[in-house]
């Protein structure tokens, strides 16, 4: 418990301190196309909708405010908001 062989803190010798700032090819390739699996469901369900002859407010919110994957930017594919971060974001593969 004290001295040399007192625990360490599992903060600072674990796999948390080992994620790298920045995503690699494959987790940005990754993340686009789970981007674009959300936007391709928004259009099934919008699309479903129409036929039926429905209209709900959530998924035309969705459509009026949310981007398109291809429309974002890349700051805001791959980060996103953290008001505890010192710049008030984080990357979306250290949440």
């Amino acid at each position: 418990m004290f001295g040399p062989f007192r625990a360490t803190s599992p903060l600072s010798g674990g796999l948390l301190w080992k994620i790298p700032w920045r995503l690699s090819r494959p987790q940005k390739a990754r993340q686009r196309k789970r981007l674009r699996a959300v936007d391709t469901v928004v259009s099934v369900v919008d699309n479903a909708l129409a036929r039926a002859g429905l209209v709900t407010k959530a998924v035309e919110r969705w459509k009026a405010e949310m981007p398109k994957e291809a429309e974002m930017v890349p700051k805001d594919k791959y980060t996103m908001f953290d008001r505890k971060e010192k710049r008030y974001r984080k990357g979306v593969h250290s949440t």
